[in-house]
């Protein structure tokens, strides 16, 4: 029988913040008035990075970062930590809007490739280690529907522009010949995917974004923005231009029905050993997730321990957004539950449990935004593919907003807008209801052993605006 840890810790920021709590750098509060180029609101990655290229790109401008918590409070610290090609949201529906049909997709899907080896190649050149490493994904197909599913999914990859060398089809052995799951029916490889440690990440960025002469501030939220005056709980800053980055959080800046908090959560277990690596057969740095409507994400860390998660709690009433990241032990059991159904048997334990929230928009796709006459811009909305997403979106507002037209600039979720969130308890009712269509609809498919998926996920699928 599998056993758990009887305390694991939780919440805390999750497991990456809190294993580097002696290491964290600390930033001053702002307080007082100020004059800067370019304030940048919020300290994840997309904040991160946009003041990464901006500095870049005009190497005299002064930058202020403005985080209300503290840098990587939000999912850019507590993420599953997959640097990976997938967009933020459905390219069918980027290509019909864009009015340049299916090439925008292509060329977005195409970014997102070149997005992974370009992190890579920064974070090399300006010596950031954030444990990153480049072995690719896993998706495993654990019903007939599911693998099912996994060939539409590859073919529509490779419509958008991926090739045969980028995603392939695994079968049972081809899987688990890298990962010995003994449900398995097959599955796909990506590729353009690497590992890292989040919170490393989040660190190394600040880091070279000070040597860089960028100042950032912790503590220091702002409450508003009128015209180029922004108000602070300790001050005030007059920006010729500000970027809104704050992705999950966005509600109070953005509009609360603009994109919600949808809540996923994560454990991690203890170190595992050599053998036991070799008894479940992981024998590689991939990425892991499934072909489940309820999926679960997952990594192998640079420490030796599975970090895998899955929604528990999809959504909190009145978009609350979960402070800390204290987990429901039903939510622990669950995506315990769901690690022993892929290794039966095995003894893991759970070591530190947590939650954090992404930014979904109604349509769960993701836009940059800039305002010229205004000189505010924006990046939100990744529905949890943001590792990668921050990055193009950051560099992409940079690039906008210094008047620099690059293939990112042209990019068809470049001023895509989605229609708004409907207010609650509608938004609530709504959320819960499609993941409840989810999990009905796994649990049908399993027990029926199904060839093919089953109609409540393709209702639910089309209601959420997620098939392409």
């Amino acid at each position: 029988m599998t056993a758990l840890a009887a305390t694991p810790r939780n919440g805390e920021l999750g497991f990456w913040m809190a294993g580097l709590a002696d290491k964290r750098p600390a930033y001053p509060r702002f307080t007082g008035q100020d004059t800067v180029d370019l304030a940048i609101i919020g300290g994840g990655y997309t904040g991160l990075w946009a003041a990464y290229f901006a500095k870049k790109l005009e190497p005299s401008l002064k930058v202020a970062v403005f985080e209300a918590e503290q840098i990587g409070y939000g999912a850019s610290g507590r993420n599953g930590g997959w640097l990976s090609a997938m967009p933020p949201g459905n390219r069918a529906t980027f290509a019909r809007a864009s009015g340049r049909g299916l090439d925008a997709s292509i060329a977005l899907q195409q970014e997102f490739v070149a997005g992974v080896d370009s992190v890579l190649d920064i974070l090399q050149a300006e010596g950031i280690n954030a444990d990153q490493n480049k072995g690719g994904a896993l998706v495993a197909a654990h019903t007939k529907a599911g693998l099912g599913r996994l060939v539409t999914r590859r073919d529509t990859d490779w419509k958008y522009g991926l090739t045969e060398d980028d995603v392939h089809l695994l079968d049972r052995n081809e899987f688990q010949s890298q990962i010995n799951i003994s449900t398995v029916h097959g599955g796909l490889f990506y590729k353009h995917c690497a590992r890292m440690h989040p919170a490393k990440l989040v660190y190394g960025l600040a880091d070279t974004l000070t040597s860089m002469g960028v100042s950032i501030y912790e503590g220091s939220r702002v409450g508003s923005i009128d015209g180029k005056i922004l108000t602070l709980d300790n001050g005030r800053v007059t920006a010729a231009k500000t970027f809104i980055c704050t992705e999950g959080y966005s509600g109070q800046l953005l509009g609360s029905r603009a994109l919600i908090p949808i809540n996923s959560s994560m454990i991690v277990t203890k170190p595992l050993s050599e053998e036991a690596w070799q008894q479940i057969g992981w024998n590689g740095p991939q990425c892991l997730n499934d072909s489940a409507h309820t999926f679960i994400y997952s990594q192998r860390t640079a420490d030796g321990r599975i970090a895998i998660g899955g929604r528990g709690v999809p959504y909190r009433y009145g978009s609350g957004t979960g402070g800390a990241g204290s987990t429901a032990q039903s939510t622990v059991d669950l995506i315990s539950t769901k690690l022993r159904s892929f290794f039966p048997g095995f003894p893991f334990e759970v070591d530190h449990a947590w939650s954090g929230v992404l930014g979904v928009t109604r349509d769960w796709n993701g836009g940059v935004h800039w305002d010229q006459a205004s000189g505010i811009g924006s990046s939100t909305g990744y529905a949890g593919h943001g590792v990668t997403a921050a990055y193009v979106g950051g560099r992409t507002l940079a690039e906008l907003a210094f008047e620099k037209e690059t293939e990112r600039t042209t990019l068809p979720w470049v001023g895509y807008r989605s229609r708004k969130w409907e207010p609650e308890p509608i938004r609530w009712l709504g959320v819960h209801g499609m993941y409840r269509l989810f999990g009905l609809a796994d649990q049908w498919e399993e027990r029926r052993d199904s060839t093919k998926t089953s109609l409540l996920a393709k209702f639910g699928s089309r209601l959420a605006g997620l098939h392409e």
